[in-house]
């Protein structure tokens, strides 16, 4: 089986991503967790560029790596200057890292507008670069930079800038597609012609594609599929502007569909959790629809695609989802069948005999439910409280008495003041209190919260992560019917509810009440 190393940029590309500011320790830590993938290099940052970058390259030396090894990032020597004087050059040397990688044009344009200096001194930029580093370290790779752009204008230069490198010792010439405007045709045209014309050219290639034509990954797959031993991305795309080629498409692509290697089997299985953390580290949302490693990636919602994917998953699944740490999800909504709600109810622990007339009664309710403006994919336990309650397996942990909610504004210019006031009965008792909150949904909650402790003290595990709100009717202005979701979790898990109603506070009310009957019917287990 034919092997490609992957180049994992994340560090430094996908740092450079809108949002995204990693800490030294992030770093590290998503250094870790990407030798645990099995990735061939991480490429830590550019050590001459800032101060947090070179903390990072010392701290790194300490962590023992099994899989990969850190690469550090930088450029060409400055013109007008010499190699062995050139400051980035002696940061990336100070790295010491087993290999460096930088970057050069190789699009005249940019030699002549950003340079500002001959072709002919660009090519000794190149090779003088290359050849000083590589007295200092096992491996240079050199990135092409603007090389498709620079070979559409003149192809004979870009080829010299690579030979300039290649000359100089390079161990891989990454072509890289910065702009991220190159067709996948155009990439097959360019390394046909370098395989087919360009003897001279021995040293490996490699590929880095930008995704701002929404062709990085399959840029990526096309040069390794014409030759390229190398790819260059990051995990989940990140990169600057539209981002870089996201190596949780690259990967399985490469090695489940055209069986070629690029981390071992077992650690393919770890993609999803991958993905996941560096999303988590970077604090920004998972992208439910992503390939391979999103939530939405292998769920089913329609019935007859859930009949389907019972009996054969193949029939609506392009791969096994295991195969990347994934698995099934199906979803309930308003196209749901009998056949949804049973794979729910199996994944709830909750036995439903398939021909049980409870069984229509529940797909009516839900049915019902969704016309109103419920919706369950984003809510399952809501969902699996309501099949609880259809069945008889549900119990109230507290009664209503009543609530108010207070919002006072004083004066112009001054914070609104919420304040809730509840009163619940749990078995005998009746508990009466009150709480603020930032506003009348928080208020509600800390009352709610406050009244149930003394009762069931693991509700104090419980946090909010999200709330959202949206309007379902439209042209209806404020009194249109609303729908709320929120997203709670202790320690171990995470789950959502849902509530709808004409009223944001009695909505509210419905996902606040599911989240905490859910985590004591968990607790009572």
């Amino acid at each position: 089986m034919r092997k490609v190393e992957i180049y994992d940029t994340t560090l430094r590309d996908g740092s450079q991503a809108e949002d995204i500011a990693f800490s030294v320790e992030d770093k590290l830590r998503i250094t870790e967790k990407l030798d645990e993938l099995g990735v061939h290099y991480i490429e830590g940052g550019w050590p001459g560029s800032n101060p947090k970058d070179a903390e990072y390259f010392k701290k790194a030396k300490k962590l023992k790596l099994k899989n990969a090894v850190v690469a550090a990032f930088g450029s060409t020597h400055r013109p007008r200057h010499k190699a062995k004087d050139d400051g980035n050059l002696k940061a990336l040397i100070e790295a010491k890292t087993p290999v460096i990688t930088i970057f050069g044009k190789t699009w005249d344009f940019h030699v002549k507008e950003s340079l500002k200096i001959t072709l002919s001194e660009n090519l000794d930029l190149i090779h003088d670069s290359v050849a000083y580093l590589k007295k200092y370290t096992g491996r240079v790779f050199f990135d092409a930079e603007h090389f498709f752009d620079g070979y559409k204008d003149d192809p004979a230069y870009a080829i010299k800038c690579l030979i300039a490198a290649q000359d100089a010792g390079a161990d891989c010439l990454v072509l890289c597609d910065t702009n991220g405007g190159t067709l996948p045709n155009e990439i097959e045209r360019v390394f046909k012609k370098l395989i087919t014309r360009h003897s001279s050219l021995v040293t490996s290639l490699g590929i880095h594609a930008h995704n701002d034509s929404e062709c990085a990954v399959a840029n990526s797959i096309i040069a390794v599929k014409l030759g390229a031993s190398q790819i260059q991305g990051t995990i989940n795309g990140l990169g600057e502007r539209c981002g870089n080629a996201n190596l949780c498409s690259v990967i399985p692509n490469l090695q489940v569909k055209l069986g070629i290697k690029c981390i071992s089997d077992g650690r393919l299985k770890r993609l999803r959790d991958a993905s996941r953390f560096v999303n988590e580290i970077a604090n920004i949302r998972h992208f439910k629809r992503q390939p391979f490693v999103g939530d939405s990636a292998f769920a089913h919602k329609g019935g007859i695609h859930v009949s389907a994917v019972m009996k054969r998953p193949e029939t609506y699944e392009h791969i096994k989802p295991e195969l990347v740490g994934n698995s099934h999800r199906i979803l309930i909504s308003d196209l749901a069948g009998k056949s949804n709600i049973l794979r729910k109810a199996k994944e709830f622990n909750i036995h439903i005999e398939p021909d049980s007339p409870q069984l229509q009664d529940i797909l009516n309710t839900l049915k019902d439910l969704e016309h109103q403006g419920f919706q369950f994919e984003g809510a399952e336990a809501s969902f699996e409280l309501l099949l609880k309650k259809a069945l008889g397996l549900h119990r109230k942990f507290f009664d209503l008495i009543g609530f108010r909610v207070i919002v006072e504004k004083r004066k112009e210019g001054e914070i609104p003041l919420s304040e809730a006031t509840i009163m619940v009965r749990v078995g005998g008792k009746t508990e009466h209190t009150a709480a603020t909150g930032n506003g009348p949904v928080n208020a509600l909650d800390n009352a709610l919260r406050k009244a149930l402790d003394k009762f069931y003290p693991e509700l104090k595990e419980i946090k909010l992560h999200d709330y959202k709100v949206r309007v379902l009717t439209a042209g209806k202005g404020t009194s249109a019917k609303v729908r709320v979701l929120t997203e709670s979790g202790d320690e171990k898990n995470r789950w959502g509810t849902v509530g709808v109603s004409e009223n944001i506070i009695e909505a509210s009310w419905q996902a606040l009440v599911d989240s905490i009957e859910y985590k004591l019917l968990k607790e009572e287990k």
